[in-house]
């Protein structure tokens, strides 16, 4: 494929909503993947009394399947991401992940590795506690602040 047609189709999408393109040819494969920013999330009002029972926040078309998970019901422990950079589950490619969800975990326990410039970081709980949602996919990019893990103390 001819690079001049690969950079005309980025400036073409960059300023569209397109957020992926997937081109597949003789010659090959293309993927090209915008970063749109993050995902607005409305929330009208937020419960300040205890929540008694299994109730959830109604979904709606901006709101991502992890962010309608009733977190408020409970005061879950939040691991976030103290770096931008790529999260692996396990310590190599074939091996079983550091934790699953229902796992119980001690403060100081490899929850995961972020992969940021060539360097694997592990990350560590802080506390002690029940693994309840695990809200990332192996391999996939996170932010700086991004929720990565639900605990429950």
């Amino acid at each position: 494929m001819d690079k001049n047609f690969v950079f005309e189709l980025i400036e073409r999408i960059k300023d569209s909503k397109i957020e992926e393109l997937e081109l597949i040819t003789s010659e090959g494969k293309i993927v090209i993947k915008q970063y749109q920013g993050p995902k607005e999330v409305q929330i009208s009002q937020l419960q300040t009394q205890p929540v008694i029972g299994h109730t959830q926040p109604a979904y709606t078309e901006k709101m991502s399947p992890i962010e309608s998970i009733p977190h408020i019901e409970k005061n879950y422990h939040v691991i976030k991401s103290p770096l931008v950079g790529t999260f692996y589950r396990a310590p190599s490619p074939g091996a079983p992940p550091f934790v699953e969800e229902g796992d119980m975990v001690s403060k100081g326990q490899v929850l995961c590795i972020i992969e940021a410039l060539k360097v694997m970081n592990e990350i560590e709980s802080d506390v002690d506690g029940k693994i309840v949602k695990i809200l990332v996919e192996n391999g996939q990019p996170v932010e700086y602040g991004q929720e990565l893990f639900y605990i429950e103390v």
